[in-house]
């Protein structure tokens, strides 16, 4: 049976009413919504979110509150920086309808990514990415000691909208459970 893409899992803590559009943390830190009060510029054409805090955790990643249209009123963007911990995994998932670029500052990842996750590309600080809307992909940081971090765009301006899991195949190479890392 071939995989197929699922709703997210809502992150404990989250009602059934909240469709994620405040990016309240899992670790109990900002949300994008609070931000909109640190940013600087309104009405003037560019806009400045400075020390922006950690809003959010989510499928084996942390975020940093980024700009999107819940606090700059973007219409077509979305950017943030993700970290992932040191051996951490984001599980297989699609970007539905929207084109993801990132940008690694620090750290080396695994992409394993297609219809069975079967196709393996490394990538390292310094590399830049872009992922087409709907390529199913799972995401490994391939150290034990050191985080990976990226800043992320999207063309999406809800950038937490459109994001669905994938259901993996069970038996595929370096599939979430304990493949051997660099």
């Amino acid at each position: 049976m071939p995989a197929s893409p699922r709703p997210l899992e809502r992150p404990e803590g989250r009602s059934p009413d909240d469709d994620g559009r405040d990016l309240a943390a899992t670790d109990g830190g900002g949300a994008a919504a609070s931000t909109a009060a640190m940013v600087e510029g309104r009405g003037e054409g560019i806009l400045t979110l400075r020390r922006s805090p950690d809003c959010r955790g989510w499928n084996g990643i942390r975020y940093k509150a980024g700009m999107a249209r819940q606090n700059v009123g973007s219409t077509r963007l979305s950017m943030n920086v993700a970290t992932i911990p040191p051996g951490a995994v984001a599980a297989a998932h699609v970007h539905v309808d929207f084109e993801l670029m990132l940008y690694i500052l620090r750290g080396k990842v695994r992409h394993y990514y297609g219809a069975d996750l079967d196709k393996v590309l490394d990538n390292e600080a310094g590399d830049f990415i872009y992922i087409e809307p709907g390529v199913p992909h799972e995401v490994h940081n391939l150290s034990h000691d050191e985080d990976v971090v990226a800043v992320v765009a999207r063309s999406d301006a809800d950038e937490w909208q459109n994001i669905v899991a994938y259901e993996a195949p069970e038996s595929r190479p370096g599939g979430s459970g304990g493949e051997e890392r660099s």
